[in-house]
């Protein structure tokens, strides 16, 4: 038997928010390098394995990309990057740690946040208009 069919492919999972544009971030110091730093709007994807990541979330980050365009497009992976995620939800301690999220960050600093409970059980054109939303509130 093939153990790895029930293995997630978690590349697959990468890919459909750098296909996007989205930068991952890998490790704590490209956290601490990039997200404190970012002038302007940045959109932070807090990536996930879980069905409403995929069913959602990433589906959602397409959907409002072609509404918006932050100056800065980020993500982590939750559970794969573990380091690089607790980095990032250091920057915004405000909020409870949530995955799948969006964190939307204005001059690296945290002004909104998308959590799990506003993504699972939505669909992916609601949960696009509260990023759309978050977005365009920093933008001011």
């Amino acid at each position: 038997m093939d153990l790895h069919m029930f293995v997630p492919d978690f590349q697959a999972m990468r890919e459909e928010l750098t296909r996007l544009g989205f930068e991952e971030l890998r490790t704590a110091e490209e956290v601490q390098e990039k997200l404190p730093t970012a002038k302007g709007v940045t959109l932070l994807a807090i990536n996930s394995m879980c069905g409403c990541a995929g069913g959602i979330a990433r589906p959602a980050a397409a959907l409002a990309l072609r509404q918006v365009k932050p100056d800065h497009l980020m993500t982590v992976f939750a559970g794969q990057d573990k380091e690089a995620t607790a980095a990032a939800r250091a920057l915004f301690p405000q909020y409870p740690p949530s995955s799948p999220s969006f964190a939307v960050l204005k001059d690296g600093q945290a002004v909104a946040m998308i959590p799990r409970s506003q993504i699972e059980g939505s669909d992916p054109q609601t949960v696009a208009q509260r990023i759309v939303e978050a977005v365009q509130a920093a933008r001011g």
